[in-house]
This record gives structure tokens, C-alpha cells and sequence, in this order.
């Protein structure tokens, strides 16, 4: 990615104040685009002030929720790109409550893209979407062919939040372009609770030396992907016309079971330790087994591809946790 690509280019982050959209503010500061951000600051939802710290004079902030249809109208004006990372991420509260899983991650996005179509036609956006759409797979690597048969609420609706994009693009030429993130992780995720992450969750247990379970033999396989990489698929998508009305999976450069992932974890850290557990029933219901993404298409397109090894990722994570810990614990 050329470096001046983004100098100057007035870019909107939704969700902006969370893990993925603070890390791609800190990464557009840095490449000298003019970020605006769009958070509602709403406690569940992983927003932390402390993301944008040493940035926070070069960033403009608008605490705003993207389900008023007024802010966002006045707010999608003028830019570039919108980067469109609001959303309910956690399945277990979109079980929970499903109606304000529905209203975040389908009606806002609607309101969103209409937002676009009458006052920045021109915008090119990039929206978060999630491999969960796929549910559980019916072969391994999933590639962007696999039947979409979500599993939980969350899935259905990110799976609805992304065809309204593509949708947009189609009929109305909104370019945009949608990425189906597996397993992110890195600094500044939530890890107040595991209800949004498990790894962030582990990552926590670890630094303060507990004992992590691992359900099942730990056998079952997932992909991860280290924030910085999935940053950099953002921002080629949003450079890339090969990219409009396109759907990516991301994925990590290969699956690695639970238990060498906690294993890896552990040394890493220097501390925790692990258990091997049945799976609790209600676990055991919305299990997936083993999952994991064929990011081949945006390698072909973009050039994309996983830079960062696990074990690298989790040491930067760790090391960031350690020392700003009672700004995320």
C-alpha cells in the first residue's frame, strides 16, 4: 500500500473508540488521513477513551450512537471513506436480546447506507462483517462459496448488515466493500469480561496467572488474525476499485487448536495455566467445532495476506496489557 495514499483523505470510523476502529485511527493518523470518530460510548460495548490516547488532539470525536438517523446524516458528509465498524459483536447478548442486536446491527446499518445515498453518494465504505455468518462449517477452510447458515441472532443479522452493503453497491453505486473477520486480536480489546472475546478474555486470565478452561479435548481449530494485519486489509480495500461490492474472508496463515494457542499463550505470558473441561451444555448447543477461513481470494485480488505470527501478536498483546492494564481490567 502506497504510503501517501491516504494523506489528507477524510476518513469516518464508526465504532471508532473500540479494538478494531482505535487501531485503525492510530494507523490513518499516522499515514496523515483526517479522522473523524463515531462513538456511542455505551459501556457493553468495548468504546474506551484510553484507545486514543497520544492521538487524541489529532482525531476529532463525535459521542454519537449510529442508530440516530439526524447525527449520521450531518455526520457522513464530506469524507472519503467510512469505515463502518459499529456493531453488537457479542453472540451471547444477541441471544439475549435479540431486538437490540436487530436494531445496532440491521436497522442502523440501513440507516447508515441511506445516510450515504442522499448526502455522500461518493464515499467508498468498508464494513465489518464476520466469518460467524458461515455458522458451522460444512467443510474446512471456508472460502466465500460456503452456504451462509449462522448459528446465534448475531450471525443473521451481520449476515443482513452485509448484504445491505452490497446491496448499496449494486442498485445505488455506493461503493463498498465487506470483510469477513475470523478470530482479531491485539491491543486495546475489551477484556473487561469474555462475553465479546475469548482470547482477549484469556489473554486477561493469563497475565493475572489463572487457570484458563479449555473445553472439550481442546483439539477444535480456529484462525487468528493480529490487529495490525487486519488493518491493512482495510485500508487496501478501500484503496482498491477491484474491491466494490466485493465479500473477503481474512483469516490467519493457519488453524491452531485451543490448546496450543493457550499453551503458546501461557509461555509467552510467563504465567496461567490451563484445565481440560466437558463442555457445558449450553455451550455444547451452539458449538461450531473446528472453523477456520481461505483468505485466497483477497490474496488474488489485493495482495493480502496474515504478516504476524501468533506468537509474535500474543507477546505485543501481552506486553500492552501489562503496562496499561488498570486502563482495560
Amino acid at each position: 500500500m502506497k504510503q501517501q495514499a491516504f494523506a489528507g483523505k477524510r476518513c469516518l470510523i464508526t465504532g471508532g473508540l473500540g479494538f478494531i476502529g482505535s487501531n485503525l485511527a492510530h494507523r490513518l493518523v499516522q499515514l496523515g488521513a483526517e479522522v473523524v470518530i463515531v462513538d456511542s460510548l455505551l459501556p457493553e460495548y468495548g468504546g474506551n477513551l484510553t484507545n486514543i490516547q497520544g492521538i487524541e488532539d489529532q482525531v476529532r470525536l463525535n459521542i454519537a450512537d449510529v442508530r440516530d438517523e439526524h447525527s449520521m446524516k450531518f455526520l457522513v458528509q464530506g469524507h472519503d471513506y467510512l469505515f463502518n465498524l459499529a456493531g453488537q459483536v457479542s453472540h451471547i447478548d444477541s441471544m439475549e436480546n435479540p431486538f437490540n442486536d436487530l436494531d445496532i446491527n440491521c436497522r442502523a446499518q440501513l440507516s447508515i447506507l441511506e445516510a450515504c445515498r442522499h448526502n455522500n453518494a461518493g464515499i467508498k465504505i468498508i464494513f465489518a462483517s464476520t466469518r460467524q455468518v458461515y455458522g458451522k462449517p460444512d467443510y474446512v477452510p471456508v472460502d466465500e462459496r460456503h452456504l451462509l447458515h449462522p448459528t446465534d441472532v448475531n450471525g443473521i443479522n451481520k449476515m443482513a448488515g452485509e448484504w445491505y452493503h452490497i446491496l448499496y453497491n449494486n442498485v445505488y453505486g455506493i461503493r463498498t466493500c465487506a470483510l469477513r473477520m475470523t478470530n482479531t486480536y491485539g491491543p486495546r480489546m475489551l477484556v473487561k469480561h469474555a462475553r465479546q472475546t475469548a482470547l482477549g478474555w484469556f489473554i486477561r486470565q493469563a497475565i493475572n496467572g489463572e487457570q484458563i478452561s479449555i473445553y472439550g479435548d481442546g483439539q477444535q481449530q480456529r484462525d487468528y488474525n493480529y490487529i495490525d494485519d487486519v488493518i491493512e486489509a482495510m485500508l487496501l480495500a478501500a484503496l482498491s476499485p477491484a474491491a466494490d461490492g466485493q465479500i473477503y474472508n481474512l483469516g490467519g496463515d493457519r488453524p491452531i487448536n485451543h490448546l496450543e494457542l493457550i499453551q503458546t499463550l501461557t509461555e509467552v505470558a510467563g504465567s496461567g495455566s490451563y484445565r481440560l473441561i466437558p463442555f457445558p451444555p449450553e455451550k455444547a448447543r451452539i458449538d461450531i467445532g473446528s472453523v477456520y477461513s481461505d483468505y485466497s481470494r483477497i490474496h488474488a485480488a489485493l495482495g493480502w495476506q496474515p504478516a504476524t505470527a501468533l506468537r509474535d501478536g500474543l507477546a505485543q498483546s501481552v506486553a500492552f496489557y501489562q503496562e496499561y492494564r488498570e486502563h482495560y481490567w
